[in-house]
């Protein structure tokens, strides 16, 4: 009889607890799938979500980070990602973000599949969103 793999809710410590009934992350196996994360500072007490900036560069760099975080709490490294999804909140970001992804990730054996799209319902204020997809060993 084959064991039944254990699913694993990730929340890294930087991360605030979701706000509804979701994970940052899970792992079951070797499989690590990191829910859309934003550019959210770090949490601290008694501070609400607060975005990095109000530019692409400083929501997207504090984005990865927080991708890596989610990673690393199941872990991971951005070795092991597979496909990662970008969602842009304005066709105009697109080489910025394009400049700002290459530069981050210019160190990769082999970089991951990746899908970049615009989507307009980010909360107010916040302009890129990333999910990744890891399968680890």
């Amino acid at each position: 009889m084959t064991e039944k793999l254990v699913k694993t809710a990730l929340t890294p410590a930087t991360h605030t607890t979701p706000p509804a009934k979701f994970s940052h992350g899970v792992r079951k196996g070797n499989i690590l799938q990191v829910a859309g994360q934003v550019g959210f500072l770090p949490a601290a007490e008694g501070r609400p979500p607060t975005p990095a900036g109000d530019t692409l560069r400083a929501q997207t760099l504090q984005t990865l980070a927080n991708v890596k975080a989610v990673l690393e709490e199941g872990g991971a490294t951005w070795e092991d990602v597979i496909m990662m999804r970008i969602y842009l909140t304005d066709t105009a970001h697109f080489a910025e973000f394009n400049e700002l992804y290459d530069a981050y990730f210019a160190g990769l054996t082999t970089v991951p599949a990746a899908r970049t799209t615009v989507y307009v319902g980010l909360p107010a204020g916040l302009l890129v969103e990333i999910d990744a997809l890891a399968v680890l060993g």
